[in-house]
């Protein structure tokens, strides 16, 4: 007989959250980030991958090029999703009058895409709301931008105009997480998932430090290399607050007292993150630099040796023969062969007056390599740029470069706050699904991430059906909005219709908009998705559900709708 601790008054909307999953209830209740991980990493769907050929022989592989071929499967199952209107919409006020006993409004709109955030300067000019398609949202009505599960997330191949698998940020950092440690291998304390206002991503310590970025990884290299697609996977880190660092360990939430992460390992964290995030100056990152920050190669010319003639090029077209080029300013090996590419009626026989020979300067980094927090070694800098008098110039450009050379994140204050915790989830890599699930299911009575995660995997036989059936009426109104052309038989003969077949395994049960969706459904879940239409159509109908026996049996209006069910289950209750 399966144990399931009590879910109090207090902390239903949390459990039911962990259902729903969208983008406001991770913010206001953190324990659901690691939730979904750990829901991710029972389902048989990701256990499946090992028996991929592609992962043959992974076990030979060094951990980096474990996470590598673990990169490209994403990138060939998973599109990048950013449709708002897929999971419906809601008002600003039904979703405050919920998080009002946890979070004001207040902290909420400062922290939160949908309340009106919109980040630092940086983001002002990006338009950054209507880049996230939140600029047609400007009343109170907003959507639901939902968090799916791995098994949603493939479902999303049913849909049309998809070709595979979809998710947002959140779906994606979640199941780079739980594939990190089923299929790669790599421990849990090893994993950190962070999340900001606009975006959520991991940080990976392996080697030097990986960072996942929707569905690609980005190394320490990557991050000083000067391409716009770096420049994107920076933008959250550079230009927002971190709201929320999670680990096995627990989380620090940058608005809550409580943090429930170790001490040293969010310490640990800080410590590889700021190290992914400064280099020393040399010619490599300075030509790197300059391919990024666009608006300083004016500054700069190059010198280049052609038949024997000192000639000088300003860089900016260095950098424009780079494009289509395999040869690189920033590359030794390399640069002369792009310069070769450059017509020579581009070059000047004299020194460009007031730029910087970025040769000399070059040469000067070669012996004097540069610490970001050095002052020295910057009067140093400036004293070498002799090319050009102008100490405003110089200064700009340093700023700018140092700026580029170090990142300082905005995680959250651990000044304040009160550490305490549950524990670490202490599962281990080479531990079997089977073994994961027990353990985990004897952390529930002690652990509340541990018990939110069979939540947060739908799964009816081990869980109150109380928080699934509170998510399933109140935030799936996608079903409701698209069946309300047809008339009530037209809605029963729909559902007896569509394909009797759910996204998920066992007990598990999608909720009504994944079964409108992805245009299919277990018998129970066509009846729960009938069900929330009807109460809304007939909000003064009595209606039923009784399960058992392979059927789940529907009253609404005085009339029995019979499907047939796979799911093992048996309940009789009342819906309305």
């Amino acid at each position: 007989m399966n144990q399931i601790p009590e879910i109090t008054p207090d902390l239903l909307e949390k459990y039911s959250s962990a259902i729903s999953l969208s983008d406001m209830e991770i913010f206001v209740f953190p324990e659901l980030l690691y939730s979904l991980v750990l829901a991710n990493i029972m389902s048989p769907r990701i256990w499946e991958w090992k028996n991929d050929k592609w992962f043959a022989k992974l076990d030979k592989m060094k951990p980096y090029k474990k996470i590598q071929r673990l990169k490209q499967f994403i990138i060939d199952h998973y599109e990048f999703n950013l449709d708002l209107d897929t999971w419906g919409l809601t008002t600003k006020e039904s979703e405050m009058a919920r998080f009002a006993p946890f979070m004001d409004e207040k902290t909420i709109g400062q922290s939160n895409a949908l309340f009106g955030y919109e980040g630092d300067r940086h983001y002002f000019s990006l338009d950054i709301r209507k880049h996230f398609g939140l600029d047609k949202y400007t009343s109170n009505i907003i959507p639901f931008w939902k968090t799916e599960t791995l098994e949603a997330m493939d479902a999303f191949k049913f849909k049309e105009n998809y070709r595979v698998g979809a998710g947002e940020c959140v779906s994606l950092s979640t199941l780079y997480a739980a594939a990190l440690f089923v299929i790669c291998d790599v421990p849990l304390e090893d994993i950190f998932l962070i999340a900001t206002p606009l975006h959520s991503q991991n940080f990976i310590n392996v080697n030097d430090g990986v960072l996942t970025n929707n569905r690609r990884l980005v190394t320490k290299t990557m991050w000083f290399n000067g391409t716009d697609l770096t420049a994107k996977a920076q933008r959250a880190l550079r230009n927002e607050q971190v709201t929320i660092v999670a680990n096995n360990t627990g989380f620090i939430h940058t608005v809550y007292p409580e943090a429930t992460i170790a001490p040293e390992s969010f310490e640990l964290f800080r410590q590889k993150l700021d190290a992914f995030t400064t280099t020393e100056i040399t010619f490599e990152i300075l030509a790197n630099f300059l391919r990024e920050r666009s608006e300083f190669q004016s500054c700069f010319q190059i010198m280049f040796v052609r038949h024997g003639k000192v000639q000088y090029l300003p860089i900016e077209r260095a950098y424009a023969y780079e494009h289509g080029s395999p040869f690189k300013v920033s590359d030794d090996s390399t640069r002369d062969k792009l310069l070769e590419q450059v017509d020579e009626y581009d070059f000047y026989t004299e020194p460009i007056e007031d730029r910087i020979l970025i040769n000399k300067l070059g040469d000067y980094l070669k012996n004097n390599p540069i610490s970001h927090f050095d002052k020295e070694s910057m009067r140093g800098l400036a004293e070498a740029i002799t090319c050009t008098k102008n100490m405003d110039r110089k200064m700009s450009v340093i700023e700018g470069l140092v700026d580029f050379v170090h990142l300082d994140p905005e995680l959250p204050a651990t000044e304040g706050k009160r550490f305490s915790g549950p524990g670490p989830i202490a599962i281990q890599p080479g531990a079997t699904r089977e073994e994961i699930i027990d353990y985990l299911r004897g952390l529930r009575a002690s652990h509340p991430i541990a018990d939110l995660a069979f939540y947060a995997s739908r799964n009816l036989a081990v869980t109150d059906w109380r928080p699934f059936l509170k998510a399933a009426f109140e935030r799936n109104p996608v079903v409701v909005a698209e069946t309300q052309g047809l008339s009530d038989d037209e809605l029963t003969a729909l559902f007896d219709a569509m394909a009797n077949e759910s996204i998920y395994d066992g007990s598990r049960v999608a909720q009504p908009d994944e079964v409108w969706n992805f245009q299919r459904g277990d018998g129970l879940e066509r009846a729960m998705a009938l069900a929330n239409v009807w109460k809304v159509r007939h909000p003064d109908d009595a209606i039923e559900l009784a399960v058992g026996g392979g059927e789940a049996t529907l009253t609404i209006g005085g009339k029995e709708c019979r499907f047939e069910t796979n799911k093992g289950l048996e309940k009789r209750i009342a819906l309305a």
